[in-house]
Parts: structure tokens; C-alpha cells; sequence
């Protein structure tokens, strides 16, 4: 006879009690380790996904000078970033992320536009990161079979991704946790492999001082400044996810420690592979101008076909396929722990529904397929207008940074009265957060600016118009919507007039 009684119950995790006391109502299942912590931020991040994706770009706005250079600088700004976003984290630990801490230090109305942001950034990354995964399986059937991908193919591979993805994170958070973890060792070992690939077999590198000092312009504009800004881009874009390690607090052990050392950790380790990365393939690329106009579409095939041939050029690319499945799937996780706690202050319509957790896995799965089903139907665009899908996609950056930088600038606001976690920057927090928020301002004007001379509907920068279509959208379902239902949780509800007279 067993000595452990049925209907003994478990006392709550110190977790849980915290999070209670923050006025929430534990519901998620906490299996996620500090190190699945990291991982689900890293794979997010991607470096085999932004560093890829975004190659070519680089090549025409500014070339490898601006490449390594903007990698560095840009690297460092978002660890400073990291850091003050990972200290108001370690106060505030929960699925909201961003949005919860911007209410807890601002108001109501601060929770409400961060929000917003935060979540139109997380959907538009799904949309990027899947949509992205299509156009490289495409690569990789022209290079296996001779098939000429098409809009609609793309679309096609698109939604069957994203179909993958939601049946994953509905079996719940163990097996994301697991895939998560796979993800960190296949993208560095990938890394390894490819610039180890690309370092032995040419038979002829670029010199360091390419390398290192070439500048190449195809943008239209004189002033080299102005280019190496929005070259940095291939950077800016690469590092945004890492709040991935706050929408899985709820999840996590120890979440007030492990939570901000994942973001903290996430942005060092892809900062110091992307840029082996970015070096290798600049090595051992052979012709600028065929590289940039690969057949393929994918500038780095390119030069994995000159330098490998087209069986070790397939090998590669399957590498970095595979490196984005496991990206998009860790965002689709990340997205939807966000939609699961914005429904629960009631932020959305039919925030009854995404805000249900299923008994037996214990994952939001409906706001799982909330956020497969509207990255499909914003990516639909693309079958007509490439300008217009990136008018979509460009909410990814522009709403998540400065989503990041809302809480921090808050935190900071509240000088003194602002009470840390149990993760601390102590007396750097100032320092570190007063840069940190102005790189958020420079780095999202960045974003919005003209990147190529003439300016037509095709090379139109539509990231500014979709910033601002962003935030009139948030203001506008705050005057309709918000002021009556949104409650951050249901202890703030009494707290909740007087904390609407603030204002901002």
C-alpha cells in the first residue's frame, strides 16, 4: 500500500507564490529549465535565419565593411538592450512580457500601445520567419529537382509550415522545450559546419582587407553614413526575439534568475556566432556580382554552389532550412503565450476563447492557432504584391523594439521607486537603460528610412507607414475597447480608476 496519499496536494513552487503576489492565477505547466530558457530566445534570434535571409541585403547597402562593422555595434547596442529589458524582467516574470511591465511601471494606457506593438511584431515575425523558410525550401527544390518556385509554391510551403508548427506547440511545452534545445546545438554546430566548409574547401579566399574594408553601394545614395545606416539593418533585423525568455516565465524554474540570464545569454552567443558567420561566407565568396544575383534567389547558396558544388550546396542549405523550422516554431511559442496573457487582461476580441489552457497539456492551444492562422492571412498579400507583404513583415521590427524599449524607459522613469528583482544591473541600471533607450529611438527611425534611391512602390520603405498604422491601431482600440474591458489582472481591477487618471 502506497504511503503517499491521493489526494495529498503539492504545495505551490516559490514561482507560483510570486506570481500570485504579481495578481496572477498560475495555469501554465513549469518543465522549462534555465537552459530551455535561453533556448527558446536563441532559436528565435536565429542567426541562420536573419544572417541568410538577409545577405543579399547587406551586399548592396554598404558590402562587408558595413556587414561586420554594423554586426559589432549593433551586437553591443542590443545587449545593452538585453540587459535593462532582462532587469525589469526578473521584477515582472510573466506571459505578458513587455506589455505587463510597461503597465505595472506606467499605467493602463503604457500596457495597452506595448502590447499592441509587441504582439503585431511577434505575428509579423512568424509571417517573416516561416514565409522565409518557403522561399529557401523553393532554393533547395530548384538545386534538387529544377522546380522554378512560384508565389503560389511559396505560399503553399508557407501555410504547410505553419500547419507544422501548430501541431508541435499543441503537444505542449515539453517537446517545444525539447526541439528548442536540439535548436541551440544544430544552429552552432551548423555554423561550425558551414564556415569550417567554406574555410577549407575554396580554392581561393577574399584577403582580409575585403573582407574587413570593402565598401559596395547599390542603394542610389552618395553619402556613405547614410548607407552604413541602413546597412546595419542585416543586424538591427537579425537581433529581435530575445523576449522570447519572458513570454515562457510562466513556464520556467526559477523564473525571476533564469528568464532574464536567457535573454542576456541569447544575444552574446548569437552575437559571437553570427559574426563568424557573416566572416566565413565573405571569405570564401568568390564573384561579388553572382553571388548578389544568384539564380537561386538566395545570395549564400550561391556561394555554397561555387565553392561546394551543387551536392555540398544542398547539404548546407538543408542546414539552414532546418535552423529556420526551428526558429519559426520557437516564435509561434513565444507569440502565443503572449496572445494567451493579453487575452486574460482582455485585450483581444474573443479574449475568452485564446485565453483557455488545455487541462491535459496545459498550453494556451487556441491562442497556438491564433497565431498560425492571422500570419497566413497577413502573408496572403505576397501572391500579389511583394510590397505589400514587406509592409506586413516590417512590423516585426518597428514594433518590437520599441516595445522592448518601452518597460526600460519606464523602469527608468521611475527612478528610486523602482523596486529590481532578484536579477539586478544595481548601480549600472541607469547608465546602461539612458543608452539603451536612445539606441531603441535611433535604431526604430533607422528602420523607417528610405533604403534605396528612386523611391517606388516596389523599393518603398513601408515600415514607418506600418509603425504608424501600428500605434493608431492601439490608440484607436484603446478609445473603443480598452478603457471599458482591458484589467491587466483580476487583483489590478480595483486598482484600475485610479491608475487610468495617471495617464501617461
Amino acid at each position: 500500500m502506497s504511503h503517499r496519499s491521493a489526494s495529498k496536494v503539492e504545495p505551490p513552487s516559490s514561482d507560483d507564490v510570486f506570481l500570485a503576489d504579481l495578481g496572477i492565477k498560475p495555469e501554465l505547466s513549469r518543465r522549462m529549465g534555465p537552459f530551455g530558457n535561453f533556448a527558446i530566445s536563441f532559436s528565435v534570434i536565429c542567426i541562420l535565419a536573419g544572417g541568410m535571409s538577409l545577405f543579399g541585403f547587406g551586399l548592396g547597402h554598404g558590402g562587408p565593411v558595413v556587414m561586420l562593422g554594423s554586426w559589432i555595434v549593433v551586437g553591443f547596442m542590443t545587449l545593452l538592450v538585453g540587459l535593462s529589458l532582462a532587469d525589469v524582467v526578473s521584477a515582472y516574470p510573466t506571459s505578458g512580457g513587455p506589455y505587463f511591465m510597461a503597465d505595472k511601471l506606467g499605467g493602463p494606457r503604457w500596457g495597452w500601445v506595448t502590447g499592441w506593438l509587441n504582439l503585431l511584431g511577434l505575428l509579423g515575425a512568424i509571417a517573416g520567419i516561416d514565409y522565409g523558410a518557403a522561399a529557401f525550401a523553393g532554393a533547395f527544390a530548384q538545386l534538387q529537382w529544377g522546380i522554378t518556385p512560384t508565389d503560389s509554391s511559396t505560399m503553399t510551403i508557407f501555410g504547410c509550415i505553419l500547419l507544422v508548427h501548430g501541431l508541435l506547440n499543441s503537444a505542449g511545452v515539453r517537446l517545444v522545450n525539447v526541439l528548442n534545445s536540439i535548436s541551440v546545438y544544430w544552429q552552432l554546430i551548423g555554423v561550425a559546419v558551414i564556415v569550417g566548409a567554406l574555410t577549407i574547401a575554396p580554392a581561393k579566399h577574399q584577403s582580409v582587407s575585403f573582407v574587413f574594408t570593402h565598401f559596395h553601394n547599390d542603394t542610389g545614395f552618395s553619402s556613405p553614413f547614410y548607407v552604413a545606416l541602413i546597412g546595419s539593418l542585416l543586424a538591427g533585423y537579425t537581433f529581435c526575439g530575445y523576449d522570447a525568455s519572458a513570454h515562457v516565465a510562466e513556464e520556467t524554474t526559477d523564473a525571476q534568475t533564469s528568464a532574464p540570464r536567457g535573454i542576456v545569454r541569447s544575444i552574446w552567443v548569437s552575437w559571437a556566432a553570427g559574426f563568424v558567420l557573416l566572416a566565413g561566407l565573405l571569405f570564401a565568396m568568390q564573384d561579388y556580382a553572382v553571388t548578389q544575383n544568384s539564380a537561386t534567389g538566395v545570395p549564400p547558396a550561391q556561394i555554397f554552389l561555387d565553392v561546394l558544388g551543387a551536392s555540398g550546396a544542398k547539404a548546407l542549405l538543408l542546414v539552414v532550412i532546418v535552423a529556420m523550422l526551428f526558429c519559426g516554431n520557437a516564435e509561434v511559442a513565444a507569440a502565443s503565450r503572449m496572445v494567451f496573457a493579453f487575452s486574460r487582461s482582455r485585450a483581444l476580441p474573443r479574449w475568452q476563447s485564446w485565453r483557455l489552457v488545455n487541462d491535459r497539456t496545459k498550453t494556451p492551444t487556441r491562442a497556438v492557432w491564433f497565431v498560425i492562422v492571422v500570419p497566413f492571412v497577413l502573408a496572403l498579400p505576397a501572391l500579389w504584391s511583394p510590397a505589400a507583404y514587406g509592409a506586413i513583415t516590417a512590423i516585426n521590427a518597428v514594433g518590437m523594439t520599441p516595445a522592448y524599449g518601452i518597460p526600460i524607459f519606464l523602469a527608468l522613469r521611475k527612478g528610486r521607486a523602482y523596486q529590481s528583482g532578484r536579477w539586478s544591473l544595481g548601480r549600472w541600471r541607469m547608465p546602461i537603460g539612458v543608452i539603451a533607450v536612445a539606441y531603441v529611438a535611433v535604431i526604430t527611425i533607422v528602420f523607417c528610412l528610405p533604403q534605396s534611391t528612386p523611391i517606388t512602390t516596389d523599393s518603398f520603405n513601408y515600415a514607418g507607414v506600418t509603425l504608424l498604422a501600428a500605434l493608431l491601431l492601439a490608440w484607436g482600440t484603446w478609445l473603443t475597447r480598452g478603457k471599458r474591458d482591458y484589467q491587466l489582472t483580476a487583483a489590478h481591477t480595483a486598482q484600475r480608476s485610479e491608475a487610468l487618471l495617471e495617464g501617461f
